[in-house]
C-alpha cells in the first residue's frame, strides 16, 4: 500500500487549518497529515496538533521555503500539496490521486481554470493566471490550463529530484517549469476553488508576488533554455542594428554616431548568440550528467 503524505504549508491559518486536516482525514483516513508552520503568530500550530497532525516548524517565512523543508523532511510514496486556507476541496483528492496510482502521471495539478471547473476568482487573479499560463505555454511548448494552482499530487520520484530554490508563492511556477523541462508527466484534473471564509485573509500581494513569479519564469527560462533566451535576444539586437544602419546611415542622420551605434548593437547581438550557444552546451552536459545520476540512483534502488 502506498504511503501518502498530505503537506499543508501554513502561515496564520487558525480559522481554517483544523477543517482542512479534518476533511482530508475523512477522505484519506490512512494518509499522514503534516502542517508546515511557517512561523505563524496565531494558533495555527496548536490547532494542527489538537487535530493530530504532525507539525514541522519553519522559522523563515516563505511558502517555497516551507515546501522545501517539507520535501526534505517527509518520507512518503505520494505527496499531496494543499494550501491551509480551505479554498481547495479535499474530496477531490481521490480524483487527483488516480493518475498517480495508475502510473499515468508524475504530477497531477488541480486546475481551477478548466472549462469544467467553477472556481471563484477575483478578476485580477484570473487575469494574472491567464497571463502566466500563456507565457509558460509559449516558452515551454506546453498546453497547461493552470500554472499557479496550490493543489498538487506528486510522486516520490518527482519530489526527491526537484531542487527547489524559490522562497515564496512562485514555488508553483518553479515546480511546473521544472516538471516540463525534465520531462515529467503532468496531468490536470478540474477542481472548484472556493472563496476564503470570512475573517481569513490572503497572504498574496498581487503586484509584489506577480513580479516575483514573472522574474522566476524569466530566470528559469534563461537557465533551462539559454540558447533560446540569449539567441533570441541576440537576433533582436542584430535586427535592430540592421534597421538602424539602413535608416540612419543610408538616410540623412548623423553618420558617425549612427554607424558606431549600429556596430555596437551588432557586436552585442553576436555576443548574445555566442553566450547562448556556450551555455546551451554546458546545460546539455549537465542534463546528461543528471540523467546518468538518475539511472545510477535507480540501479542502486533495484539492487538494494
Amino acid at each position: 500500500m502506498k504511503k501518502i503524505a498530505v503537506v499543508i504549508p501554513c502561515l496564520n491559518e487558525e480559522l481554517t487549518v483544523g477543517k482542512v486536516i479534518t476533511d482530508f482525514r475523512k477522505v484519506l483516513p490512512d494518509a499522514d497529515v503534516y502542517v508546515i508552520d511557517n512561523n505563524s503568530t496565531d494558533s495555527t500550530a496548536a490547532i494542527a496538533l489538537k487535530n493530530k497532525a504532525v507539525v514541522i516548524t519553519e522559522k523563515q517565512r516563505g511558502k517555497g521555503i516551507a515546501v522545501r523543508k517539507a520535501f526534505r523532511k517527509i518520507e512518503a510514496d505520494i505527496y499531496i500539496l494543499i494550501d491551509g486556507d480551505d479554498t481547495y476541496p479535499a474530496e477531490e483528492a481521490v480524483s487527483l490521486l488516480a493518475p498517480i496510482l495508475d502510473d499515468t502521471a508524475d504530477i497531477v495539478v488541480g486546475t481551477r481554470l478548466s472549462r469544467s471547473a467553477n472556481s471563484k476568482f477575483r478578476i485580477q487573479n484570473r487575469l494574472g493566471n491567464i497571463f502566466f499560463k500563456q507565457t509558460i505555454n509559449t516558452l515551454f511548448h506546453s498546453d497547461l490550463t493552470d500554472i499557479l494552482s496550490g493543489y498538487r499530487v506528486m510522486t516520490r520520484d518527482f519530489v526527491k529530484r526537484m531542487q527547489i530554490l524559490s522562497k515564496g508563492f512562485e514555488i508553483e511556477t518553479e515546480l511546473t517549469i521544472m516538471a516540463l523541462n525534465r520531462g515529467f508527466r503532468i496531468v490536470e484534473v478540474p477542481v472548484d476553488l472556493r472563496p476564503r471564509p470570512s475573517g481569513s485573509n490572503s497572504k498574496i500581494s498581487i503586484i509584489r508576488d506577480g513580479v516575483r513569479i514573472l522574474s522566476e519564469m524569466i530566470s528559469l527560462f534563461c537557465y533551462y533554455k539559454p540558447l533560446s533566451f540569449f539567441g533570441g535576444l541576440g537576433l533582436i539586437e542584430l535586427l535592430a542594428s540592421g534597421l538602424f544602419w539602413f535608416y540612419k546611415v543610408n538616410g540623412d542622420g548623423p553618420h558617425a554616431f549612427a554607424s558606431t551605434f549600429s556596430i555596437g548593437l551588432a557586436l552585442a547581438g553576436l555576443l548574445s548568440v555566442s553566450v547562448g550557444g556556450i551555455l546551451h552546451v554546458v546545460t546539455r552536459r549537465f542534463q546528461e550528467l543528471d540523467q546518468r545520476l538518475d539511472l545510477l540512483n535507480d540501479e542502486i534502488h533495484r539492487t538494494g
